[in-house]
């Protein structure tokens, strides 16, 4: 490994754990549950299974290629590393975040698509998708998310969590916290007596997919 790689991974591992430790604060995820990643190349650096993010430094520096195979690092990489892989060998994804996100993970146990409350779902591909219920970690589950994602940058997975994917670190994390803060707003907004809340049409969220494509972020 070049020193301009080596360089190139060590920046991309601080940028893993700040993300990871980001959700920790911001309540995205309690404990060690969710995982990050970031892909530098033909390495993909992941957050080890079962390491408080505090804890972590650049000693703790784990990273795998496309199928899986540890190139470095001495912890072992996160359980949920075959969704990870299945992200970056069927996207142009360089980062991917998956949480915990209490009304997410809430979200995903009532409906099998957020209903269009808020563009907000536009930001993410269109309406977020909730894949079917695979146990954590496995082949299964990486498969049934994959479907979830089709056309989207993110989704829930039944009764787990949320999964985001960006070109960094930090859209991939935005996407995350648009997420939460979505299906936060069909919870509130669902839970008043006697009022449904109004939805978007399919033409109103293309528009707004439209005008993304032109001018960024609303803001």
């Amino acid at each position: 490994m070049s020193d301009q790689q080596r360089d190139a991974i060590g920046r991309a591992w601080d940028g893993v754990v700040a993300t990871a430790r980001r959700t920790a604060a911001e309540g995205l995820v309690v404990g060690t549950s969710g995982n990050v990643s970031a892909r530098v190349g033909s390495t993909i650096l992941v957050t080890p299974s079962g390491v408080p993010y505090d804890r972590l430094g650049p000693e703790d520096a784990v990273g795998v290629d496309p199928e899986g195979n540890r190139l470095f690092g001495a912890m072992a990489p996160t359980s949920e590393l075959p969704l990870h892989l299945a992200v970056y060998r069927n996207t142009d994804a360089a980062a991917v975040v998956h949480t915990h996100a209490v009304h997410a993970t809430a979200v995903s146990t009532l409906v099998t698509e957020i209903p269009p409350v808020h563009y907000a779902a536009a930001m993410l591909g269109g309406p977020v998708r909730v894949a079917a219920y695979a146990r954590y970690g496995t082949p299964e589950l990486a498969a049934h998310m994959l479907t979830a994602l089709r056309d989207r940058t993110g989704c829930l997975l039944r009764n787990h969590g949320t999964v985001t994917y960006g070109t960094t670190l930090d859209q991939a994390y935005d996407r995350t916290a648009q997420l939460e803060w979505l299906c936060r707003l069909w919870l509130t907004a669902s839970s008043v007596p006697g009022h449904t809340p109004s939805l978007l049409t399919p033409e109103q969220l293309d528009e707004v997919g439209e005008a993304l494509k032109g001018y960024g972020q609303p803001g």
